[in-house]
C-alpha cells in the first residue's frame, strides 16, 4: 500500500535492526498454547475493512485439510509444544467442507477448540449444524464459538458486513445459544467508543438476546484495535520492554503460530502470526520444528496490535 509506505518511510524494513539503527526486538516461542489454521480465504461475504481480504472469490489461501491437520497435530505432539488450544480462523470456516472433520480431529486428541466465524449462512447449513450438535454431545465445554459481531448496533455493523448481516449472524447466535454452545464475540474498535462504552453496549445487545456471554470478560468479549498500516508507529527495540514493562512472553508470537495453504502450494506453511498471511518475512517454514525460531517485531501490525494494542488472538 503507498500510504503505508509514506506512513513508516525507512522502517520495518530490517529484520535486525530499526531505521535508527537500534536493535529490533525479537520473541522467542517461549509458551505456546495455540496452533492456528487459517481455513481458508473464501467468505461468503466481503468485508470492508477485512484484514485478510476474505472475499466469495478470494481463496489465495486454498482450504486446509482434515489430513493437513492431522499432520500437524501429530507434529505438536512430536515436538511437545504444549497447547491446549486448535483455533480455526477463515475466510469463513464453516465454508471448508471439511469443517466438522478437522474440527473433530482436533477435539478428539483432547484439545480446546475456537472457531471465528459469522455464525450467517455457511455455519447454518443442514450438514453443519448436524455435526456441530453431534460435537458438542460428544465433546461438551470444549469448543468455543467467537462471533464476529463488529458493533452491538446493527447499522454500524452492517456498515462494514453489508446490509441485514447483524439479523443473519443474530440468527445463527440464537441457534447456537439454544443449543448450549458456548459463545464469545469479537468486535472492533474502528467505531472509537471508549472501552467502558463498547463493554456496556455490548452488554445490553447480549441480554436483549438472551446470550450468556460476558462483555466484561475480555477473553468472551474482545475488542481488537484497528490494524491500519497507514498510521505511524514507533519500532519496537530491545530497549522496549524495560520502557514500556512488557514482557515479550506477552506478545501473540511467544504462544502461538498459524499453519496455512497457499493456492498452487504443495503443502501447507506455518506462519509466525495470524495477523501476517500475505507477508513472507513471517513464513517460517512447511514443519512445526522451523517455526520454532525467534520472530523479529518487523511490521507496524506488531507495534500497533500486539505490543502498544496489547491484542490477541486467542482466546
Amino acid at each position: 500500500m503507498k500510504d503505508s509506505v509514506v506512513a513508516n518511510e525507512g522502517k520495518f524494513s530490517n529484520p535486525a535492526t530499526t531505521a535508527k539503527g537500534e536493535p529490533r526486538a525479537t520473541v522467542a516461542l517461549s509458551n505456546p498454547q495455540t496452533l492456528w489454521f487459517n481455513t481458508g480465504t473464501l467468505c461468503n461475504i466481503e468485508c470492508v475493512n477485512c484484514y485478510i481480504l476474505s472475499s466469495p472469490t478470494n481463496d489465495a489461501l486454498v482450504y486446509i485439510t482434515a489430513d493437513e491437520v492431522s499432520d500437524y497435530l501429530d507434529q505438536l505432539e512430536t515436538r511437545n509444544w504444549g497447547v491446549r488450544e486448535i483455533a480455526f480462523t477463515g475466510g469463513e470456516p464453516f465454508m471448508n467442507p471439511q469443517m466438522i472433520e478437522i474440527t473433530e480431529a482436533s477435539l478428539a486428541r483432547g484439545y480446546e477448540v475456537l472457531i471465528l466465524t459469522n455464525a450467517m449462512l455457511p455455519m447454518m447449513r443442514k450438514k453443519m449444524r448436524e455435526g456441530l450438535l453431534r460435537l458438542q454431545a460428544a465433546y461438551p465445554d470444549k469448543l468455543t464459538l467467537r462471533i464476529s459481531v463488529d458493533h452491538y448496533r446493527a447499522d454500524l455493523h452492517d456498515a462494514e458486513r453489508g446490509k441485514g448481516a447483524l439479523d443473519k449472524t443474530i440468527t445463527g447466535m440464537k441457534w447456537l445459544s439454544e443449543n448450549g454452545f458456548r459463545m464469545a464475540v469479537a468486535g472492533r474498535s474502528v467505531f472509537e467508543d471508549s472501552d467502558a462504552d463498547s463493554r456496556a453496549g455490548y452488554g445490553a445487545f447480549f441480554a436483549e438476546h438472551g446470550f450468556d456471554i460476558d462483555a466484561y470478560d475480555p477473553a468472551m468479549t474482545v475488542l481488537f484495535p484497528e490494524m491500519d498500516e497507514t498510521v505511524e508507529v514507533p519500532e519496537i527495540t530491545t530497549a522496549c520492554w524495560g520502557i514500556l514493562d512488557k514482557s515479550p512472553d506477552a506478545i501473540m508470537c511467544a504462544s502461538s503460530r498459524m499453519v496455512v495453504k497457499r493456492r498452487g502450494a504443495d503443502k501447507p506453511a506455518v506462519l509466525a502470526c495470524t495477523l501476517l498471511p500475505y507477508s513472507p518475512e513471517f513464513e517460517l517454514g512447511e514443519t512445526l520444528e522451523e517455526a520454532e525460531r525467534d520472530v523479529a517485531l518487523n511490521h507496524p501490525h506488531c507495534a500497533k496490535f500486539c505490543v502498544l494494542g496489547g491484542a490477541s488472538c486467542s482466546a
